[in-house]
C-alpha cells in the first residue's frame, strides 16, 4: 500500500508525566521521560477503515500512545543520534539488545542500564506503543454490525510520527527539540516484522522525506506483521504466528519475503532506500522459515542481496537470550550470548549513515535441505514452490558459516537445535546447549561420537584461551564485534572452569 506524500499527519502534544534521572554516562546525565502522545492523521491516509473513525474540528482522526524516552538531561550533549526502539507485545527491545552484560542478558522489556552502551555511545531513545492492549488507543467505529472496531494500522503511523515529532518539531513540549540528527530504528522478532511491513506499506516516507534512515531488523525471519486490518480487540489482530498446530497461518508469511522484492517496493514508489541490516538467530531457520527470506517463495538458491541490505546470521544463537532454565524445557537452553554482535552491528549501520562507512559484508550459514527427524516448519502449503533450508552443521552438529563467535568456532558443546516440547513457544525459542563430555571416557560410556574436552584441546586451557584470542581478533578485524567485547569474552575464556591450566615451569628460583 502506497504513502500519500501529501498527507497531513502529525503529533499534536507530548505531555511528559514522570522524569527518573538514570546517572551520568561518560559524565552526561541521563533521564527517563514518560508520557502520553496525542497525534491526528488525515481521513484520506491509506489506512484501511481510517475515513470510517469519527473526526475531530479540523476533519482529523486522533489516536493516543505511550511514550519512553532515554535521553540527556540535556539533549544538545547527545550525538543527535534517535534509536526508536519498536516494543515487542508492549516490551521495549533495545536494552536486552545492546546493554546485555554477557552473564546476566537483559530480559525483553528491561530498562536496566546493564552495561550502559546505548547511553555511553551517546543514543537517545524512544520506545513508542503501537499494539492494541499495550497502551495504545487507535481510533475507533462502529460496523455495520453494531460492532465496535480498531484501527490498528494506525500503529504505524504512531511509531513514524512520534520519530518525526522529536526531530522536527520547535514546539515547547519537544523536549528533544533540535537535538535529533539522523533516525535509526529496532525490532525484534514481532517487531522486526512490524517494520518490515512498515517500510513495505509506505510509512517511512512524508511529504517527500525519509523518516527513518537505518534499520535493524532482528530474528523476525521470514515474516510480516499483518497489522493492516481493523480488529475487535482486546489484543491485536496481529498477535499470532504460524506454530503447530497452525502451521498454515495467513498474514506472516507472505510475499514479497526478501528483502530484495521490499526494496524494488520502495524504489517502485519512487522512495529513498533506507539502509538495513537484517540479523537471523540460528533457531529462526527451524522455527521462522528464515531461509525464504534468501531464496524467496520459489526455488533454493540464494537471490542476490540489494546494495542497502546487509544480512547477518549469528550461528548456534537462540532466539532467546535467557540463562535461567524454563521448568517445561526438555534440554538446558541455548547459552550463547549474541549482544556482542549486535552492538558492533549498531555501530556499524550508524556508520554507514553517518559516514558513508561501507559495513563488514553479509554473513551467512551455508543452507541445505532439513532431515526427516528435524523439527522444522516447513513451507505452508499455500506456497507451493517454496522450500524451507536449514544451516548445514560439523561433525559435532554446530552450524557452519555466519558470524561463529568463540561458542561455535572454539566450542565447549553443541549449539542451535530447537528445545523441547516445540509446542511451547518460550522452549521451542530457547534453543539448545549440549556440552561435551569431559573425557573420552565418559563420552565413549555415553556413546557420544563428538570429542571430549580432554581430545581437543589436549594442552589445556591455554590452548584454548588461544584459540579463543585468535577467533576474537578476526571477528574484531571484520568489524563483526567491538573491541571491548572481545576483551571481555577472553577474559571469559580465561575464567573457563571445564579446563584446567597445564602448568609451567618458571626459569626463575626461588
Amino acid at each position: 500500500m502506497a504513502s500519500n506524500p501529501h498527507v497531513a499527519s502529525a503529533v499534536t502534544m507530548l505531555t511528559m508525566t514522570k522524569t527518573i534521572s538514570l546517572g551520568s554516562y561518560r559524565s552526561i546525565p541521563f533521564v527517563r521521560l514518560e508520557g502520553v502522545a496525542h497525534g491526528e492523521l488525515s481521513p484520506t491516509e491509506n489506512i484501511p477503515d481510517l475515513d470510517k473513525a469519527p473526526r475531530n474540528a479540523r476533519g482529523n482522526v486522533e489516536y493516543q500512545t505511550r511514550v519512553v524516552l532515554i535521553a540527556p538531561a540535556d539533549p544538545k550533549q547527545s550525538q543527535g543520534r534517535l534509536l526508536v526502539d519498536v516494543p515487542n507485545r508492549g516490551l521495549p527491545v533495545s536494552h536486552a539488545f545492546y546493554n546485555s552484560p554477557r552473564q546476566r542478558p537483559l530480559p525483553i522489556g528491561s530498562l536496566d542500564a546493564g552495561l550502559g552502551f546505548l547511553q555511553e555511545q551517546g543514543f537517545i531513545l524512544v520506545s513508542t506503543q503501537w499494539e492494541l492492549g499495550q497502551g495504545f488507543e487507535p481510533p475507533q467505529f462502529v460496523d455495520e454490525h453494531g460492532e465496535t472496531r480498531f484501527v490498528e494500522g494506525v500503529g504505524f503511523a504512531a511509531v513514524r510520527d512520534m520519530a518525526r515529532f522529536l526531530r522536527d518539531s520547535v514546539q515547547s513540549d519537544n523536549p528533544l527539540a533540535g537535538a535529533v540528527k539522523r533516525i535509526y530504528a529496532a525490532g525484534y522478532s514481532q517487531t522486526s516484522r512490524f517494520l518490515k511491513s512498515f517500510l513495505l506499506n509506505g510509512f517511512n516516507l512524508v511529504e517527500g522525506r525519509q523518516v527513518i534512515e537505518g534499520f535493524h531488523l532482528v530474528g523476525g525471519a521470514a515474516g510480516q506483521l499483518p497489522l493492516m486490518a481493523s480488529g475487535t480487540g482486546p489484543g491485536t489482530v496481529a498477535g499470532s504466528t504460524p506454530a503447530p498446530p497452525n502451521l498454515e497461518h495467513r498474514g506472516v508469511h507472505e510475499e514479497p519475503l526478501t528483502y530484495g522484492a521490499v526494496m524494488a517496493t520502495l524504489q517502485a514508489r519512487n522512495e529513498s532506500l533506507p539502509k538495513v541490516f537484517v540479523t537471523h538467530f540460528n533457531i529462526d531457520y527451524m522455527g521462522g522459515r528464515a531461509s525464504l527470506t534468501r531464496t524467496g517463495a520459489h526455488g533454493v538458491v540464494d537471490l542476490a542481496m540489494p546494495e542497502t541490505v546487509r544480512m547477518y546470521d549469528i550461528a548456534g544463537s537462540a532466539h532467546l537470550n535467557m540463562r535461567e532454565q524454563y521448568k517445561l524445557c526438555e534440554s538446558m537452553h541455548g547459552q550463547l550470548d549474541w549482544s556482542p554482535p549486535l552492538r558492533a552491528q549498531l555501530i556499524a549501520l550508524d556508520q554507514w549513515v553517518a559516514e558513508q562507512l561501507e559495513p563488514p559484508p553479509s554473513c551467512l550459514m551455508p543452507l541445505r535441505p532439513a532431515r526427516a527427524d528435524e523439527t522444522v516448519y516447513g513451507a505452508p502449503r499455500y506456497l507451493p514452490e517454496a522450500t524451507v533450508l536449514v544451516p548445514q552443521t560439523d561433525a559435532d552438529d554446530n552450524p557452519l558459516g555466519g558470524i561463529q563467535v568463540p561458542d561455535v568456532a572454539v566450542p565447549l558443546g553443541t549449539h542451535g537445535r530447537p528445545n523441547a516440547p516445540v509446542t511451547h513457544v518460550i522452549c521451542r525459542l530457547a534453543g539448545t546447549y549440549k556440552p561435551f563430555f569431559a573425557s573420552q571416557q565418559e563420552r565413549l560410556q555415553a556413546n557420544d561420537s563428538r570429542l571430549s574436552l580432554e581430545e581437543r584441546y589436549p594442552e589445556g586451557l591455554n590452548q584454548y584461551v588461544q584459540w579463543v584470542r585468535e577467533v576474537i581478533d578476526q571477528l574484531v578485524a571484520q568489524r563483526y564485534l567491538l573491541a571491548a567485547d572481545a576483551a571481555v569474552i577472553v577474559n571469559a575464556a580465561a575464567d573457563e572452569t571445564l579446563l584446567k591450566p597445564k602448568p609451567t615451569r618458571s626459569i626463575f628460583r626461588l
